[in-house]
């Protein structure tokens, strides 16, 4: 009886034992992504729309698959966006599926994060294991930068995941000497690049530089993988930017942010040298919205309390992981991954700190996943050699770093609880510092405790600024994390340049027309903040009321009454535009509260030159504009640029053919209705 019942026993006996042991192996990796979904899910809808701007081409390119390609903030194919399309891309297939809505919008930029944290600890658990490669993933899922940017519309989330991905493909490709994988890295690039254009290439350096050193095969194999990798990228970065350029000007958008409707001159000039040498169109180079250029940028002003929290011990276990890595042989997997972390993260730290061109806090999300991985896999290498003194010198003083400048950073705020935090990340810190002198002589129980204390240090700050960060709505198309705030310039204090409102420059309250939750009365759909400007203006100036900017942020659009929504919707598919008006900010406004195309004059700087004068008294002539909205943005230049003559004659001519009405303080003109004593010659500029 017993011979013939054991072999069943046996036979199912093994399943248990291998259920547990998977849930070993993954329930904590599953335990950080659910938590980070939670994190980065949590109130979303209460930004509303958050960058109308972007949330305005997802619902462009939802409506018709012309704007959808060409990343056209209409439907109605006027313009593009200043960026080309990859995140629209995304946005759009997800209002087409579900509808507009904050959610539809800000849901796959969520997702976006968590699969960052993902992808960051896989490459950092290859090399170093399961736990490290968890501690790399809540340092990135924490940074305030990453906790602001995956939550938000801009093109940067899609960025970050990208690289980061691509960095994995790398360093599979440099264990076996992989081409495949090393062309995947390439094509991963090259997408990159039709989200950011020349940012996504700040990385190439760390990435070759690790395959040509670890990759086990000779060098011309290496440099033939390497060949074909930059192939793989050109393709896949190359053939939107070929179409685009091949297309006649008269059958597609024009290109916003360039001023001679030429998606290379956007590549090369606003979206790619013009960054480095402030020499743009339209850039607003780097006054009044952030730290001064200089190799200290990223740790002073907003962009020190968004990112540079484990920046400094970083540095130093970079340093030092490599130098005790010294000796391994050429193809050792722990320093190839600390040197494609180490190096993405200096020269893109150092790109953006010394760039004179258009800067922004929030670029500096880009850095999250390869401080977080510099950090972890430095600390790794360093603690493998904890027996020799200089090691654990090297480890004490990384943790002391990490909690003196939490506490400058902490600091900052002037708030409470982070005065009262700072004190107890400090005191933490000195005491694994004192422990970690020592540590090699503690029992297993102990040394847990002394690592518990150095995460502690490290990763409270950030973990306070990101839930900070989390709780407070953003809109608008600048945006800071974390309580501290700055008007910007050069000077600023490190940690922190100034103090204003939370989340970004003052601004009004999260609006409601747009149905989508999280709204309140009185603004505009998607969180769009009151006020229309005058031409060539600032947001918030002129008839409309209200302030410029928004919860979290600035450059947001304007207030849009129900009933002005009723009388631009009236007849809508009767029109092409039911609307234009200057500024994409606010055309955008409009267009998210109608659901209708509505051209955007100028683009987003107000420096595109379109429409022309002559352009839009044809499509005047056509009926393919319904009304003329006066005021507006003229562009973050304050209406310098291309567009200001093209604006300032449309608009003139509009008011001397057309007759004005006033809407909820809003100057409207009927365009199919002409002035008294304006001979339709006069109003058209053509003949009949």
């Amino acid at each position: 009886m017993t011979t013939l019942l054991t072999p069943p026993a046996q036979a199912v006996a093994p399943a248990v034992p291998e259920r547990r042991s998977w849930w070993r192996r993954h329930g904590a990796l599953l335990a950080l992504l659910a938590g980070t979904a939670v994190l980065y899910l949590w109130t979303l809808s209460e930004s509303g729309y958050a960058n109308s701007f972007y949330s305005a081409a997802a619902q462009a390119g939802s409506q018709s698959w012309k704007a959808f390609f060409f990343g056209s903030l209409d439907a109605g194919t006027s313009i593009t966006v200043d960026k080309p399309p990859a995140s629209l891309w995304l946005m759009s297939l997800s209002v087409r599926l579900f509808g507009l809505s904050s959610w539809s919008i800000l849901v796959p930029q969520a997702l976006l994060g968590v699969a960052t944290v993902g992808v960051v600890y896989a490459t950092v658990r290859r090399t170093a294991g399961s736990t490290p490669g968890l501690v790399a993933g809540a340092a990135t899922a924490l940074t305030p930068s990453a906790a602001l940017m995956f939550r938000f519309n801009n093109p940067d989330a899609l960025l970050v995941l990208l690289l980061a991905t691509a960095g994995y493909a790398t360093l599979r490709a440099a264990e076996a000497a992989r081409g495949r994988w090393l062309a995947l890295a390439g094509a991963l690039v090259g997408l990159a690049f039709l989200t950011k254009m020349l940012q996504a290439f700040l990385v190439l350096p760390a990435f070759a530089l690790v395959y040509l050193i670890a990759a086990p095969t000779s060098v011309r194999r290496r440099l033939l993988d390497l060949l074909g990798a930059f192939a793989a990228m050109i393709v896949s970065a190359g053939w939107w930017i070929a179409i685009v350029e091949l297309v006649p000007a008269s059958s597609r958008p024009y290109i916003d942010g360039s001023t001679n409707n030429s998606i290379l001159e956007l590549v090369i000039g606003y979206n790619g040298l013009g960054r480095l040498t402030g020499d743009e169109a339209g850039g607003l180079g780097n006054g009044g919205f952030s730290s001064g250029v200089g190799m200290l940028r990223v740790f002073q002003g907003v962009s020190g309390g968004m990112v540079s929290w484990l920046l400094p011990a970083a540095l130093l276990l970079l340093v030092a992981g490599v130098a005790f890595r010294g000796r391994a042989p050429r193809t050792d997997r722990l320093r190839a991954a600390l040197l494609l972390n180490g190096i993405a993260m200096v020269t893109t730290a150092a790109v953006f700190s010394f760039m004179a061109g258009i800067y922004h806090d929030y670029y500096t999300v880009a850095l999250a996943p390869w401080i977080a991985g510099t950090a972890v896999l430095g600390w790794v290498a360093v603690w493998r050699e904890r027996r020799l003194l200089v090691a654990r010198v090297v480890l004490a003083g990384s943790v002391l770093a990490s909690a003196v400048w939490a506490f400058t950073l902490l600091g900052q705020s002037g708030e409470q609880p982070y005065d009262a935090l700072r004190w107890l990340v400090l005191l933490v810190g000195l005491a694994a510092t004192g422990a970690l002198a020592v540590v090699h002589r503690l029992s297993r129980a102990l040394v847990a405790g002394v690592v518990g204390a150095v995460l502690l240090t490290g990763l409270t700050g950030p973990a306070a600024y990101a839930v900070d960060t989390v709780v407070t709505p953003h809109t608008g198309s600048i945006v800071t994390a974390g309580p501290v705030t700055s008007l910007g310039g050069p000077g600023g204090r490190p940690g922190g340049g100034g103090f204003g409102q939370r989340g970004g420059m003052p601004g009004g309250t999260p609006g409601g027309q747009g149905g989508f939750p999280g709204g309140a009365p009185g603004g505009a759909p998607g969180g769009a903040p009151g006020g229309h400007g005058t031409p060539g203006g600032m947001p918030g100036g002129g008839t409309g009321g209200g302030q410029g900017g928004g919860t979290g942020g600035i450059l947001g659009g304007a207030s849009v009454s129900s009933e002005l929504t009723s009388m631009l919707s009236a007849n809508a598919g009767d029109y092409t535009w039911v609307a234009a008006t200057t500024g994409a900010q606010n055309a955008a406004s409009y267009q998210l509260a109608t659901g209708e195309p509505v051209m955007a004059m100028g683009g987003f700087n107000g420096t595109a030159a379109s429409p022309t004068l002559a352009q839009f008294k044809e499509y005047v002539a056509a009926g393919k504009i319904h009304f003329f909205i006066g005021g507006g943005n003229g562009g973050m230049r304050g209406g310098q640029g291309g567009s200001t003559t093209e604006a300032s004659q449309i608009s003139t001519w509009v008011s001397e053919s057309f007759t004005a009405q006033t809407v909820d303080g809003v100057t409207v003109y009927d365009l199919t209705q002409q002035a008294s004593g304006t001979s339709s010659n006069d109003a058209s500029g053509v003949s009949a």
